[in-house]
């Protein structure tokens, strides 16, 4: 198991990332004799989508990308050379929409709040997302890419350097991932067990934990209590506007 995992970060490492951009970006070179290409890798990243949405990424495979056309995997690999740039094609995909942020109006706050609200609605519709766009430099499309132009464009109008909105954008999106994980890891089996035995535990050592029980006695875990999304979004957009004020301050 070991060994797997650190063959596959080698092959990771020695990825042609020019390939893989040129083939996100449609600039990979043609092939200009033989028969014309039966397949594309917008339809093979539209399969593999279907699979990862109704079974998970783990489920995704060449071979069983391949077997919904009818063809043998190596038969893909003149589309994709491999898993790892199927995955980024996927991501692609499901991002062929970039944000629409014309109906919240022009202010910036708006603006933000309808960018995280559109992300999220991706990552409901494919939570194998999470795992596909990992927190880390990754080779990133066009669509991926517009995604950041209009979170960046949303806050253009609050005049903090552009560093300082690369930073917002990271918490907001930040914000989002953690609450699609949440969302994801939820087991309402699990979690009903582990509130009964909380609930055990504390009535015989509440005075251990005086702050827990009076919070839980007063509904901090209730479900549906509050809007994480929401909440999280203010709580961030609040701070934001709060830098406004003290740069301005600063300024002037």
């Amino acid at each position: 198991m070991a060994k797997d995992a650190k063959a596959n970060k080698a092959k990771e490492k020695t990825r042609d990332l020019r390939g893989t951009l040129a083939l996100l970006w449609g600039e990979q070179d043609q092939p200009t004799r033989g028969p014309k290409p039966s397949l594309t890798p917008h339809r093979i990243a539209s399969a593999a989508v279907a699979l990862a949405d109704a079974e998970g990424l783990d489920a995704v495979s060449m071979n069983k990308v391949a077997a919904e056309f009818g063809v043998s995997a190596m038969a893909l690999y003149r589309y994709v050379p491999g898993k790892s740039e199927l995955v980024d094609l996927m991501v692609e995909s499901v991002l062929a929409e970039a944000p629409d942020l014309s109906s919240a109006g022009s202010d910036w706050r708006d603006q933000v709040r309808e960018w995280a609200h559109q992300c999220w609605k991706v990552y409901q519709a494919h939570p194998w997302g999470l795992a596909a766009t990992a927190m880390r430099r990754q080779v990133m499309g066009p669509n991926q890419l517009a995604w950041l132009d209009a979170a960046l464009a949303a806050l253009e109008p609050t005049g903090l350097t552009a560093a300082q909105r690369h930073q917002v954008f990271l918490l907001v999106v930040g914000l989002v991932r953690n609450l699609a994980q949440q969302l994801l890891d939820f087991d309402e089996d699990h979690s009903r067990e582990w509130n009964r035995l909380t609930d055990e535990l504390l009535d015989r050592h509440a005075d251990r934990f005086p702050a827990l029980t009076r919070a839980i006695a007063d509904g901090a875990f209730a479900p549906a209590a509050i809007d994480p999304l929401e909440f999280g979004l203010d709580r961030i957009l609040d701070g934001v506007q709060a830098l406004i004020a003290r740069t301005d301050g600063v300024s002037s």
